[in-house]
């Protein structure tokens, strides 16, 4: 396929542009290189032939129309989001704009282009999201959001990112619009931006720094690799049914106290401190506005229809991951500069 892949210069978009050129595809990446983006993350498949840049806004709608009308893809992966929670509660309009905005645009370009294909069968709008649209989770173990769990956002991203999954299924519904739309827990890994929680751990650790835990660290989270989870998403955009939703899970839960401990562990293993452990360093900060008690994905409908399952285990992960930043200093060394990094975000409310 030729896949038009929208933020594919940020975390999870830059994996799956590498994994889509592995596997064979053409790939034009669409990104306006906005604070967390970075070009050094598909540096690897930059001189790939099958591969494209394009720098632009996913509010502009006449540079999208040149750049669906220049490259004529056969599929839309939409990634394309402010997404750190924190920056929601100090600055909720960028996240309307880019997250609801930005998306109706998308949505009415890519429908366009359909049009123009001959509303073609084969064509697919895949917009990806994020499990913080469900809300809270009670504690119970049982309980997991599923693809019917009822919207429920409590943050300002949350709800920008439900808006947008309604206009995705309102344009399948209204216009006929071919879409599949998937629903991730937190994603961990390679080139993951250093203003989110993983690599604030590994970098503070590394520089002596305090390891903040938001309140008592129980809140619950599932954490998914996102290697793992690129390969779901090339996965449903190929064979995903259309008008249907997957959450992808990594069907690993941990407080944000036990994850912080296992990162330690791997710091500790992989580059030991002269005396005690990085754990030393753990420091209980004021809790964010608003802050989910439990996220967990039930990700059954993806494993049974597709036959997808996360490979990495969370150790693994972490540990391949702790592996990854301390043989990639200059790509963190690079951003820490960037506005936010290494700031206490999301207490203006």
């Amino acid at each position: 396929m030729k896949l038009l892949v929208t933020g594919g210069a940020g975390f999870i978009g830059s994996a799956v542009v590498r994994q889509a050129i592995a596997a064979g595809h053409s790939v034009v990446n669409l990104d306006a290189l906005t604070y967390a983006a970075c070009l050094d993350n598909v540096a690897s498949v930059a001189d790939a032939p099958a591969y494209a840049f394009e720098q632009a806004d996913i509010r502009d709608r006449a540079a999208l129309d040149r750049i669906f009308e220049a490259h004529q893809p056969d599929a839309v992966m939409h990634l394309a989001a402010e997404s750190h929670v924190d920056r929601s509660i100090d600055g909720p309009g960028d996240f309307i704009e880019t997250n609801v905005t930005g998306t109706y645009q998308m949505l009415e370009a890519a429908r366009a282009h359909w049009v123009r294909q001959g509303r073609s069968d084969t064509f697919r709008f895949h917009h990806i999201s994020t499990d913080e649209v469900f809300g809270s989770l009670p504690p119970d173990p049982e309980v997991k959001f599923t693809e019917t769990t009822a919207y429920d956002p409590r943050s300002p991203y949350s709800a920008s990112k439900a808006s947008a999954d309604h206009l995705v299924r309102a344009w399948h519904e209204t216009y006929g619009l071919p879409v599949v739309l998937t629903n991730c827990s937190n994603n961990y890994g390679p080139f993951h931006f250093p203003e989110k929680l993983i690599p604030v751990v590994i970098l503070n650790a590394l520089a002596g720094k305090p390891l903040p835990i938001y309140g008592d660290g129980s809140n619950i989270r599932d954490w998914l690799f996102v290697e793992d989870h690129a390969t779901a998403l090339l996965l449903v955009v190929a064979e995903g049914q259309v008008g249907r939703s997957y959450n992808i899970g990594g069907n690993a839960e941990r407080t944000n106290l036990e994850l912080v401990q296992a990162l330690c562990a791997a710091l500790d293993a992989q580059r030991p401190k002269e005396s005690g452990s990085y754990a030393d360093q753990i420091t209980f900060v004021t809790d964010r506005p608003g802050h989910d008690r439990r996220y967990a994905i039930d990700a059954t409908r993806i494993r049974d229809e597709l036959g997808w399952e996360p490979s990495v285990t969370l150790d693994e992960g972490l540990a391949q991951t702790v592996t990854w930043y301390l043989e990639n200093e200059a790509w963190w060394r690079a951003l820490q500069d960037r506005a936010g990094v290494g700031q206490r975000l999301g207490t203006g409310s």
